[in-house]
Formats: structure tokens, C-alpha cells, sequence
């Protein structure tokens, strides 16, 4: 078992910035894919972006609609990974998640929410105009 707790959303002005993070406890793997996703109200889970570390080398992935404005990084020591997001958009808004997959995802599947076996519990980011 995996269990994933976010946190940093909150409530920010279009064009802040806001760093979210997702800490990992339990089982751990020699590599593995994270993720996040986001949902707004009254539309589909959507993926934001992964991070992929094996064999000692780490890729990350974005959306094409926040690619240049986040990124996603890990940090080992405390098996956290983090987004950060800058140039913020109402557009934005949603609530956040956290997802786990001990495979590691091609760019084909990373996008599958359903490829992801764990996930947090959400954190909600709300961007005003």
C-alpha cells in the first residue's frame, strides 16, 4: 500500500504562483511514475504531468496546457514530489491530485488516470481573474 498526502493549494491571483506537494509512505519501489491531475467542477480528471525516475535517470511530462508555466520535481530524502506552478490561470482552478503507479508509464499511458494505482485525497487550487 501506498498512501499519498497533498498539500500547498489555496487561493491565488491569475499570474501567482503556488507549490504543491505530495508526500509518499508505505511500500516503496525501485522506480516508479508520479503524477498529477486535476478536476473542475462539472468536468473530467485531466492530466497535468509525471515524473518517471529509472535507472537512476529522471523524465518528466506536461500537458500541453501548462507546459512552460509548471514543473515537477521529486525530492528522494523525503519521498516527496512537488508542483510547481507559476503564471497561474483562472482556467487554472481545480481541485489537485496526487497519483502513484509502481510501473513505469510511457508517454502513452501516463495521461490514463486509470494507470495510476494510488491516489491522494486532492487539494483544491482557485485562481481569481
Amino acid at each position: 500500500q501506498v498512501q499519498l498526502v497533498e498539500s500547498g493549494g489555496g487561493l491565488v491571483q491569475a499570474a501567482g504562483s503556488l507549490r504543491l506537494s505530495c508526500a509518499a509512505s508505505g511500500r516503496t519501489f525501485s522506480g516508479y511514475s508520479m503524477g498529477w491531475f486535476r478536476q473542475a467542477p462539472g468536468k473530467e480528471r485531466e492530466f497535468v504531468a509525471t515524473i518517471i525516475w529509472r535507472g537512476g535517470r529522471i523524465y518528466t511530462y506536461y500537458a500541453d496546457s501548462v507546459k512552460g508555466r509548471f514543473a515537477i520535481s521529486r525530492d528522494n530524502n523525503k519521498n516527496t514530489v512537488y508542483l510547481q506552478m507559476n503564471s497561474l490561470k483562472p482556467e487554472d482552478t481545480a481541485v489537485y491530485y496526487c497519483a502513484f503507479s509502481p510501473a513505469f508509464l510511457t508517454p502513452q499511458q501516463m495521461g490514463n488516470s486509470q494507470m495510476y494505482n494510488y491516489w491522494g485525497q486532492g487539494t483544491q487550487v482557485t485562481v481569481s481573474s
